[in-house]
């Protein structure tokens, strides 16, 4: 069985509005292993609650390192590498229970159903993100203020959903959004445009991202008829994007 073989991997920082509803759709897994970066709030005493959670600190400075550093204290050949707001759906522990070893693949890729304040929305933006995989073939590498799984050898799909659903407070969204805006400027002016995605080329334009997200998440992902979470999540985006302008621009002032 491939939960024979499997470690949970999960970063943690002041997760505490997050992390009890994670662990609890995790209580089938031999060990979860948390990564947490010295966490000031009750992330790990609701950690402690789990008798399968095993804690070690780092100091964060990125994620790239932060998860690779989690690999590294892994003894089993699978991790499935979660955020603390991931939320396994029934369906998708089922389908990890039944895998069996070896896979014809080296990493599997999950896809999302985004939460607001625990109210599910029709769609989103959030990509599909490799959650387990064997540690052997793959390693994290940095791509902006996020991190990517390269993997060696093949991939598949998942067809259970991942909830993500983090309920900590709008203040630290803002407060997150900007240092993401400022690793994601970094990356936009470092990389040649031929390099770059046509979404980041249009972002790289400043003006006309943040009114493209508003329109295709508004009308085009139809969150206007998700009522108040559905919005919420519009303005998030557009947010975002207008946090992500400012940074853009304010390297072009230095200049």
């Amino acid at each position: 069985m491939m939960t024979d073989s499997l470690t949970v991997l999960i970063l943690t920082f002041n997760e505490a509005p997050n992390l009890a509803r994670t662990l609890a759709r995790l209580t089938w897994a031999r060990e979860i292993l948390i990564v947490d970066s010295f966490s000031t709030d009750a992330t790990l005493e609701i950690a402690r609650q789990f008798p399968q959670v095993r804690v070690v600190q780092r100091k964060f400075d990125d994620h790239t390192s932060q998860w690779n550093f989690g690999l590294d204290q892994i003894r089993t050949d699978w991790v499935l590498s979660l955020d603390a707001d991931y939320v396994l759906t029934e369906e998708l522990v089922a389908e990890i229970k039944a895998l069996t070893e070896p896979p014809p693949v080296s990493a599997y890729y999950a896809k999302f159903r985004y939460c607001i304040g625990g109210k599910p929305l029709r769609a989103a933006l959030y990509p599909p993100r490799a959650v387990l995989f064997n540690r052997n073939q793959c390693r994290y590498v940095n791509d902006g203020h996020t991190q990517l799984l390269k993997a060696k050898g093949a991939t598949g799909v998942l067809n259970g959903l991942i909830d993500h659903d983090d309920r900590k407070s709008l203040a630290h969204w803002l407060w997150a959004q900007d240092r993401y805006a400022i690793l994601e400027a970094a990356k936009l002016t470092g990389t040649p445009t031929e390099s770059l995605s046509r979404r980041d080329r249009l972002r790289r334009r400043i003006v006309f991202a943040p009114l493209a997200v508003f329109l295709f998440t508004a009308f085009g992902k139809g969150l206007i008829l998700d009522g108040w979470p559905g919005w919420y999540y519009v303005f998030q985006r557009t947010l975002a994007e207008i946090l992500l302008s400012l940074r853009l621009i304010e390297e072009k002032l230095k200049k």
